[in-house]
């Protein structure tokens, strides 16, 4: 049997049987047997079910259903960029893109209904983020990741959310790593604290513009990059 039959084959055991994350799925022997197939055969499909993070397999103890993650995604996403970026193309920029063609989508859809409770706690991210800047910028993306997230959790769309992560980790683990030019902090926070007050106004077509704004700020400092040469860095990290 090939093995991608095989993978598909424990993918429709897992959905038959609705595991959910950190399930047992049955032992080594009984797939072999279920399967109709060998150790080894079993072995590479588990192998490769977890690199997608579909299994987990934990040695001595036996394979589990896995977290179900968008990590490799964000894996391919950051080799992706970074492997384009040594070609010539303009990946990271690309990856902005992405990210702003979602964003901008979004926040018109947010804009005069986020409840007070969410808003006052974007007010305080805000808030943080302006000490932060005051500070120097120690922690500033923490803060920043955390508005966008805050933001578009009203959405109660959990995959979106998972989406949005794996851009905004891939995007900043690449930016990170050749070399990009850091915000101003100052720039930033003004540029979120005008985010917020475009949604808590319930003007659509100005959050729209804000969050614009935002990533063409983003992408001005794209263009200003200087990124260092890969041999030169001995612990690249995608």
């Amino acid at each position: 049997m090939a093995a991608r039959d095989l993978q598909e084959r424990i993918k429709k055991l897992i959905i038959d049987g609705r595991l959910s994350s950190g399930a047992p799925l049955p032992t080594e022997p009984e797939l072999m047997e279920y399967l109709g197939a060998s150790r080894n055969s079993v072995r590479e499909a588990l192998k490769a079910l977890q690199a997608m993070g579909i299994v987990e397999i934990r040695h001595g103890f036996g394979t589990y259903v896995g977290p179900m993650s968008l990590a490799p995604m964000i894996e391919g996403l950051a080799f992706r960029t970074v492997a384009g970026h040594y070609r010539g193309e303009d990946s990271l920029l690309q990856l902005l893109e992405l990210r702003e063609a979602v964003e901008t989508g979004l926040v018109s859809r947010l804009a005069g209904r986020i409840p007070e409770r969410e808003l006052a706690e974007l007010d305080a991210l805000v808030v943080r983020m302006e000490e932060q800047a005051a500070q120097g910028g120690a922690g500033l993306a923490d803060t920043d990741r955390a508005f966008h997230a805050t933001l578009y959790r009203g959405l109660d769309n959990v995959l979106l959310g998972e989406v949005l992560e794996a851009f905004w980790d891939a995007f900043h683990r690449v930016h990170t790593d050749l070399g990009g030019t850091p915000q101003n902090p100052k720039v930033t926070c003004r540029q979120h604290r005008d985010i917020l007050g475009a949604v808590r106004s319930g003007d659509a077509i100005r959050a729209e513009a804000a969050i614009r704004e935002h990533f063409g700020n983003i992408r001005a400092r794209l263009s200003t990059a200087d990124p260092q040469d890969p041999h030169t860095r001995p612990n690249e990290r995608v």
